[in-house]
């Protein structure tokens, strides 16, 4: 079975850096409570020019497992799951922008 990689990049306008991380922070808290977490990583860019200056890197060891903690949360569109937490990058609160993205790995080095 391969691993699945969400990717979400977020645009973080200047002084709402310390929401984004707490925000991140409590989905990591909750993903870590599910069966088929993995890891996750959180970015920060170096480069001030950059669109995205956060990136927030999710592994679970399915798509199956993701789907799971996902599930209902593709079908509203505030992305809620049966357990009500916000999933696909919905529990941001604006101006947070988050670009989400979902990845088998094909190959790593």
């Amino acid at each position: 079975m391969k691993t699945i990689t969400v990717i979400n990049s977020l645009e973080v306008p200047n002084g709402w850096e310390e929401t984004a991380i707490n925000i991140r922070n409590e989905y990591v808290r909750y993903f870590q409570s599910k069966p088929g977490f993995v890891s996750s990583s959180f970015y920060r860019s170096i480069n001030t020019e950059n669109k995205f200056n956060f990136v927030n890197i999710v592994v679970w060891d399915s798509k199956d497992s993701f789907d799971k903690v996902v599930n209902e949360g593709f079908n509203n569109k505030d992305g809620l799951n049966t357990d009500e937490m916000k999933v696909l990058g919905r529990g941001f609160p604006e101006p947070i922008k988050v670009s989400p993205g979902q990845f088998e790995t094909i190959e790593s080095n």
